[in-house]
């Protein structure tokens, strides 16, 4: 699973540690020392995966992420930091990085989140079979990352996306937030399931009309979360 890959990391012998066991795995690696380098890296190429340091000098990590975000560039963002909060890692997450790991970190464990979110990136992106996922006039299409509202496309973060599509494939269902988190980032006891809570929230403004009460993507109290066509009936709206 080659893959093109930047570094942005402010620490030499950081980057060089991370681009040697990227390599080791067979990726093409670009290290870069600052978040200007950074985005001008992801303008040039087609990147499959950023690394990406916080705390850098020029434009720090949570100003490349939303920049990239907001001119829709769709590459995986795994986010490197010393902060440690669960302020952090949720801002970081609503921004639009699909993974998040503190300082200190095992390369090895670093290894695995790659792995993760290469294989959920291209398993979302390698659907060409055209079925699109409706769910009322919420549609889902896998095989063109695109979702739209009432015919509008409506724009998605990958891990908003990944969430939106399982729960448009089984509407209805009730999904844990244990479940919606595997579908981020498989078995991972360092993130919280308030990861699920931000990209719900997240969704909610991009997908209702009225994002304080939803009539598409509800709450179930003490289980989680559900999507329904809002025109089978009206549902209670979650407090």
């Amino acid at each position: 699973m080659c893959a093109n890959v930047i570094v942005a990391e402010d620490d030499a012998k950081q980057a060089e540690l991370v681009r040697r066991y990227l390599e080791r795995e067979g990726h093409a690696v670009t290290v870069v020392a600052d978040g200007l380098s950074a985005l001008e890296q992801a303008r040039q190429g087609a990147p499959d995966l950023l690394v990406l340091d916080v705390m850098m000098p020029g434009a720090d990590g949570l100003d490349v992420v939303r920049i990239l975000r907001a001119e829709e560039r769709e590459l995986a963002v795994l986010m490197l930091t010393a902060r440690a909060t669960e302020d952090d890692l949720l801002l970081g997450l609503d921004l639009g990085a699909d993974d998040y790991m503190t300082k200190p970190y095992s390369p090895r464990e670093l290894m695995a989140r790659v792995r993760t979110l290469l294989r959920r990136t291209r398993r979302d992106g390698g659907r060409d079979d055209g079925h699109v996922l409706r769910v009322g006039t919420l549609a889902v299409d896998p095989a063109r990352h695109e979702v739209a509202v009432d015919g509008a496309e409506v724009d998605c973060t990958p891990g908003e996306f990944r969430l939106i599509s399982a729960m448009a494939a089984e509407p209805e269902r009730v999904f844990t937030r244990e479940q919606l988190l595997a579908e981020l980032h498989g078995f991972d006891r360092y993130i919280s399931s308030r990861t699920v809570d931000v990209h719900i929230m997240n969704l909610r403004k991009k997908i209702e009309r009225a994002p304080r009460r939803p009539a598409r993507l509800l709450t179930v109290f003490g289980v989680g979360y559900k999507l329904v066509d809002p025109l089978k009936g009206t549902p209670r709206a979650p407090r």
